[in-house]
């Protein structure tokens, strides 16, 4: 039997993909999130402005189980993979207007994908990565560039 530990990432629609933590290399970050994670969570998500093929997935409050200042730089990138999801948290007032905290999970689903926007290039952990399908997801992802926001699950694979 299989360790590794799964999420699946799934549209109001249907559309589903299966992700695949990272454990050995972001063991924190993938304990927090996997914790986080006990009941399902959905949020409308949003595509990104500055960072290419990536939709922005607000991890919403029932869901803030853990100190996100206590994780460590784990597995940073700035150049994510096609199917890279990665974790960022932004402290209130580190950019301006933004008086509140980012806790978002970024899903890269393509290639050219960047973690840069208004701060500049701004490392973040890959904590997983999506083994099945992404070819579909993507399809989603990219869809939501012309008709706006819509409804995402991301839950446990027991």
């Amino acid at each position: 039997m299989s360790t590794e530990r799964r999420i699946y990432l799934q549209f109001d629609d249907g559309t589903r993909a299966v992700a695949t933590l990272a454990a050995d290399d972001a063991p924190a970050t993938c304990a927090a999130i996997w914790d986080a994670l006990a009941e399902p969570v959905t949020e409308k998500v949003m595509h990104a402005m500055y960072a290419g093929p990536e939709i922005m997935f607000g991890l919403p409050e029932q869901a803030h189980t853990f100190d996100p200042r206590a994780l460590p730089a784990e597995n940073q990138q700035v150049i994510p993979g096609a199917g890279d999801l990665i974790w960022f948290f932004q402290e209130p007032g580190q950019m301006a207007g933004l008086t509140f905290e980012l806790w978002e999970v970024g899903i890269f689903y393509g290639k050219g994908g960047r973690v840069f926007g208004p701060l500049g290039w701004t490392p973040c952990t890959i904590f997983a990565s999506i083994t099945e399908g992404l070819a579909e997801f993507a399809a989603a992802c990219a869809e939501t560039r012309v008709s706006g926001v819509r409804s995402l699950t991301i839950g446990r694979v027991e």
